[in-house]
C-alpha cells in the first residue's frame, strides 16, 4: 500500500526536485550475458546506482495544481503520496519490487523533452485495448492495470473515453485519484490522459475524469483524410481545422496545460493538409502532436517519411513532441512505430500484447523492447523508461482479464518465445544461451530455470513457503489475498498427485475473482453424469448477504448442467459466446484452466440496463458488452463452474449499477 511521506517544495518553484535512477536490474547473472553491450545514460548524468533523492520534479502542472501550490508560504509543506519501493501492489502482477531499480528518465515537461534521446511511452490498453471485440474490464481490473502500467514505467496512462458512459468517467477518475497521484522513490508519476472527440460535451467529461491528477492530459481527435472528411464528418477542410483548433483552445481553456491533437488516418490524409492543421493546433496550444495510421496503411518507409515531413514543415513544432499511434492491419504497426522514432518521433503509443481494434495496436512489448536492445546502435540512441522486469507479468494480467489469449509464437510474451525444440537448437542453448536467445526471459519478469524457481509446491507446503513462492513468481501477497490464495491452493494441491508447479501456480493466481465485491461465492458443485442416465448437477452458492442457495438442474452434459444450476441462482439471462479448456502442463494430472465469455441474451436490455452497453469510437454505435473469466482447478467441472460464477459476478457488477439486479429474491430450487 502507498505510504504517505511529506516533500518540502522549493518557495521559488511550482516543481519537486529528482534525481533520475538507473534501469531495473534482475538476474544479473543472466542480463550480463543477454543485455545489449551498450549502456543507458541517466539524463542528468547521475552515475548509474545512484538512489538520489525521493522526490520528483513535476513539470508542468495543471492550473488548479498550480494556484494551490502558488499560494502555499515560503517553506511550506505540501503531503503527497509516495510509493514505497519494497510495497508491492498484491493485485497487481509484477516483481519483487524492492530488488527493481527503475529506469532513469527526464523531467516531466508537456510538449518538452529535455533528453532529444527519451521517448515517452504512451499506453492506450484501457481505451484503445478495451475497444476490441470481447474486451470489457471491470473498474477493479481498470485499476489493477493502470498499476501495473506504473511499475512497468510508461509515461503516460490513457485510462479511457470518459464520454462512452458514466462507468467509464468514474474508472478514469479513480485512476486518476489513486494512480495518478501515487510518486515513486524516484519521482516518477504517470501522466493520466481521457480522449474526447474535438466537441466540448467530450471535452468536459475528460477533464472531469482526468483533473484530480497530478499530470492530466485530453486526448483530443478530429478526422482529416479525404474519405473521412467526405464520408464521415461531411466536412470541409476549412471546417475541420476549425473544429480542432476550437476544441483545443476550449480544452486548455478548463485550466489543461498537456493537450494532445490527433488528425485521425493521419496515414491516408494529403501531407500538405497535415501540415496546415498541426500548425494550427500548436498554436492554439496543442502539447503533443500524434500521427495515427488508423488503419494500419503505411508502410514503414512511408511512414517514417510522413513524420519527418511534419518534424520539417509545422510550424512552432519545436514546442511539442510528435507521437505515432500504429494500427496492425497489415502486420506493420511495430516496424511503423520505430520508423517514426528514426524519424523524429518522441512519443508511442501502444497497448499490452497489441490488443485493439481489427488486428490491434503496436505492441507495447514489442516496440519497447526493440529499442532497448537496439535503439543506441540503430535509433540515434533512443531509450525509454520502461521497466522491462514487469513487462511479462503486465502481458498475463492484461491477457486474463481480457480474456484475449496470446498466440504462441507472439514475440516477447508468447509461449513460444523462449521455447527451443530443435535438436540443434537445444545444443546451441545449452552451450551458451546467446546461440539462440538475444533476451534473457528473467529480463522481462519470465523467470525460468531448472525446476522453475525454486521446489515444487505440494500439500505439504506452508503458508510462509507459499508467500515466498509467490515473491519469486512476481506476485507478491499478503494478508487477506494471501490467506485466500493459500485455501484454493491447499484445495488443489491435496487433490494434484507430483505438487503444483509454477505455472500451475499462476493459473491459480489468475483464478482469483475480479470484483471487489462479489454477489455470489461458489461453495460447491457435484455432478452425477454418465451412460446410465441424465447429466444432473447440484451447486450450493453463498449469495452477498452471507444466505446460502442450492440449485439442482439436468443438463446435456455436466458442464451444461453446472451453469444451469448457477442461472438459476443468479438469474440473469446470458449467452455462453465462448468455451475453452487448457491443460496448465502436460500430463494426465495438469491443472484444467477454463475460459469463458458470456454476454446478456439480446432482448433483455430494459432488465440489465445501460451499463452494459459500450459505445464503438469509430462508428459512435453501442454493443453489448461481453465478459470474460478464468477459472482453475484439476476438475475441469469445477474449474468451469468457477469461471462461470467470475464472469456472471463482473456483469452483475454493471448490472447493478442500473439498479435492476436484486439478488434478494432469489430461493434455492
Amino acid at each position: 500500500t502507498p505510504r504517505r511521506r511529506t516533500v518540502r517544495r522549493r518557495a521559488s518553484s511550482n516543481s519537486l526536485d529528482t534525481t533520475p535512477m538507473m534501469p531495473s536490474t534482475v538476474a544479473a547473472s543472466a542480463r550480463s550475458t543477454h543485455a545489449p553491450s551498450t549502456s543507458r545514460k541517466p539524463a542528468n548524468g547521475a552515475a548509474h546506482g545512484s538512489l538520489g533523492r525521493a522526490t520528483a520534479r513535476a513539470g508542468a502542472w495543471s492550473r488548479p495544481h498550480a494556484r494551490r501550490l502558488a499560494r502555499a508560504a515560503p517553506g511550506a509543506t505540501t503531503t503527497v503520496i509516495v510509493r514505497s519501493s519494497s510495497a508491492a501492489s498484491a493485485s497487481a502482477f509484477g516483481a519483487d519490487d524492492a530488488s527493481v531499480v527503475r529506469a532513469p528518465r527526464p523531467a516531466y515537461v508537456p510538449g518538452v523533452i529535455s533528453d532529444p534521446n527519451y521517448v515517452r511511452v504512451f499506453d492506450t490498453t484501457l481505451r484503445d485495448g478495451e475497444q476490441s471485440p470481447g474486451a470489457t474490464l471491470t473498474s477493479k481490473e481498470k485499476l489493477d492495470i493502470a498499476t501495473s502500467l506504473a511499475k512497468l514505467g510508461v509515461d503516460i496512462i490513457e485510462a479511457g473515453f470518459p464520454i462512452a458512459s458514466p462507468d467509464d468517467l468514474e474508472a478514469v477518475r479513480n485512476i486518476a485519484k489513486k494512480v495518478g497521484n501515487e510518486v515513486y522513490p524516484d519521482g516518477y508519476v504517470p501522466v493520466i490522459c481521457g480522449l474526447s472527440r474535438a466537441n466540448k460535451k467530450d471535452i468536459d467529461a475528460a477533464w472531469e475524469g482526468v483533473r484530480h491528477a497530478l499530470r492530466p492530459r485530453i486526448h483530443t481527435f478530429i478526422a482529416t483524410s479525404p474519405i473521412h472528411m467526405e464520408s464521415k464528418l461531411r466536412k470541409t477542410p476549412d471546417e475541420v481545422v476549425e473544429i480542432a483548433v476550437n476544441a483545443v483552445k476550449y480544452a486548455r481553456s478548463l485550466g489543461c496545460v498537456d493537450v494532445e491533437f490527433s488528425p485521425e488516418d493521419a496515414g491516408r490524409s494529403d501531407p500538405e493538409f497535415l501540415y496546415r492543421i498541426l500548425s494550427a493546433v500548436v498554436e492554439a496550444g496543442a502539447t503533443t502532436l500524434n500521427i495515427p495510421d488508423t488503419v494500419g496503411f503505411c508502410l514503414p518507409d512511408e511512414f517514417g517519411t510522413l513524420i519527418a515531413g511534419i518534424k520539417a514543415n509545422v510550424k512552432g513544432i519545436e514546442g511539442a513532441v510528435i507521437s505515432t499511434h500504429c494500427q496492425n492491419d497489415l502486420g506493420l504497426s511495430t516496424a511503423n512505430s520505430l520508423a517514426g522514432v528514426a524519424n523524429g518521433a518522441r512519443q508511442v503509443e501502444c497497448t499490452i500484447n497489441g490488443i485493439g481494434e481489427r488486428a490491434g495496436n503496436a505492441s507495447l512489448e514489442e516496440v519497447a523492447m526493440a529499442i532497448y536492445m537496439r535503439g543506441q546502435a540503430r535509433l540515434m540512441g533512443a531509450y525509454t523508461g520502461i521497466n522491462p522486469v514487469y513487462i511479462y507479468p503486465s502481458s498475463q494480467m492484461v491477457k486474463n482479464f481480457s480474456g484475449m489469449a496470446i498466440q504462441p509464437h507472439k514475440a516477447i510474451v508468447g509461449a513460444n518465445a523462449f521455447a527451443h525444440e530443435s535438436g540443434i537448437h537445444q545444443d546451441g542453448m545449452l552451450k551458451n544461451k546467446l546461440t539462440y536467445e538475444i533476451i534473457a526471459p528473467e529480463t522481462i519478469g519470465y523467470f525460468r530455470g531448472d525446476n522453475d524457481v525454486g521446489v515444487v509446491m505440494g500439500k505439504h507446503s506452508g503458508r510462509h513457503a507459499l508467500s515466498s513462492k509467490l515473491k519469486q513468481l512476481g506476485v507478491p501477497m499478503e494478508g487477506a489475498e494471501l490467506d485466500a490464495m493459500f485455501t484454493r491452493f491447499k484445495l488443489v494441491a491435496e487433490t494434484k498427485l507430483g505438487g503444483v508447479n509454477d505455472d500451475e501456480l499462476l493459473a491459480i493466481v489468475r483464478d482469483g475473482e475480479s470484483v471487489s465485491d462479489p454477489a455470489w461465492a461458489l461453495e460447491s458443485v457435484q455432478v452425477v453424469c454418465g451412460t446410465m442416465g441424465l447429466p444432473t448437477a447440484t451447486v450450493k452458492m453463498i449469495a452477498k448477504d452471507g444466505t446460502a442457495h442450492i440449485s439442482c438442474v439436468v443438463g446435456t452434459g455436466p458442464v451444461d448442467a453446472v451453469f444451469k444450476a448457477i442461472d438459476a441462482l443468479v438469474r440473469l439471462e446470458v449467452v455462453l459466446t465462448e468455451y475453452r479448456v487448457t491443460a496448465v502442463t502436460a500430463g494426465i494430472n495438469a491443472l484444467a484452466e477454463t475460459t469463458v465469455a458470456i454476454k446478456p441474451k439480446e432482448g433483455t436490455e430494459q432488465k440489465v440496463g445501460t451499463s452494459v452497453f459500450k459505445t464503438n469510437l469509430q462508428t459512435g454505435e453501442k454493443g453489448l458488452r461481453t465478459f470474460t473469466a478464468t477459472g482453475a482447478d484439476t476438475d475441469i467441472v469445477v474449474s468451469s463452474a468457477r469461471a462461470y460464477v467470475i464472469a456472471l459476478n463482473r456483469m452483475v457488477e454493471y448490472v447493478a449499477k442500473s439498479g435492476t439486479y436484486v439478488d434478494a429474491e432469489v430461493v434455492s430450487r
